[in-house]
This record gives C-alpha cells, sequence and structure tokens, in this order.
C-alpha cells in the first residue's frame, strides 16, 4: 500500500489532524504541520506505515461520523481527545509520522536554531584530498579473519 491509496478525505482528515498536532506559530515564525510542503513530505515518505496511517485515519473519520475538516473546533477536539485514548498502534504512527515531517522542515529547523545541513564534515562534501577523517582507521592495528 502507498500513499497514492488514501483517499481525497483520507488526506484532507491527514492535513487537519497534523495541523490540530502541530499549528502554525507566528511567534516562532513556523508553518503548521499542515503545510504544503510537510503534507507533500508526508505524502511521499509514508512507505511502510501507509497501511497504520490509513487505519488511524479510517479510525478518526468513524468517531468523527464525516470529514474532520467539517466538524467545528470543539467537536474536532473532543474526537481527537477520545481518538487519543483508543487509536493504540495506528494512532501513535499517525503522530510519530506528523513529528517526523515537521521537524526535518527546513525552516523549522531553522527557528530551533539549528543550520539545516549534515552536521559533519562541513556539509556532505569532502575537500578533494583531504583523507584526514580516516587517520583514527589506519592507525588501527589489521585484523586478519579467515574467509568462509
Amino acid at each position: 500500500m502507498s500513499a497514492d491509496n488514501l483517499t481525497r478525505t483520507q488526506r484532507d482528515d491527514l492535513r487537519t489532524i497534523a495541523a490540530m498536532i502541530v499549528p502554525a506559530s507566528d511567534e516562532y515564525k513556523v508553518p503548521g504541520a499542515d503545510d504544503p510542503a510537510i503534507q507533500a513530505d508526508m505524502l511521499a515518505t509514508l512507505g511502510r506505515d501507509t497501511k497504520l496511517v490509513a487505519a488511524a485515519l479510517d479510525h478518526l473519520a468513524r468517531l468523527a461520523g464525516r470529514p474532520l475538516a467539517e466538524l467545528d473546533a470543539a467537536r474536532r477536539d473532543a474526537v481527537a481527545q477520545e481518538f487519543r485514548s483508543a487509536g493504540g498502534a495506528a494512532a501513535a504512527t499517525l503522530v510519530r509520522v506528523v513529528l517526523q515531517c515537521y521537524y526535518r522542515d527546513d525552516r523549522v529547523l531553522g527557528s530551533l536554531g539549528i543550520e539545516p545541513r549534515a552536521p559533519f564534515p562541513n556539509g556532505h562534501v569532502l575537500p578533494d584530498g583531504d583523507w584526514s577523517l580516516l587517520d583514527p582507521v589506519k592507525a588501527r592495528a589489521g585484523t586478519l579473519r579467515r574467509a568462509p
């Protein structure tokens, strides 16, 4: 199963619940988890989690009785509270997927003071001819093992 198998309603509910999990903040200048770029990342990287996320969205739909986005804020919060207490592994997977995609967004990393690049060495580019990173490996004694 892939994210392509999610219905339009499931995608809308995913966007709605993502905004409830992490709303946008003007104070910290970060988008909510319902931001189109973050949503695109979620859908592109669901992979093996698609089945559990779809189950979580179906569970939410059953609790809500209609698409989550159509509910007023108070009813949405009540449904989310009920879902949180009875959603099990599917609920945990849904929350993990939302947070994982949210916290790898460059804008969010920047707001946390984290430079959005690989931390070592100088991003992912090594200067030509600089093999000094291998010095500790070269300093080790050789290990001989029998080949099978």
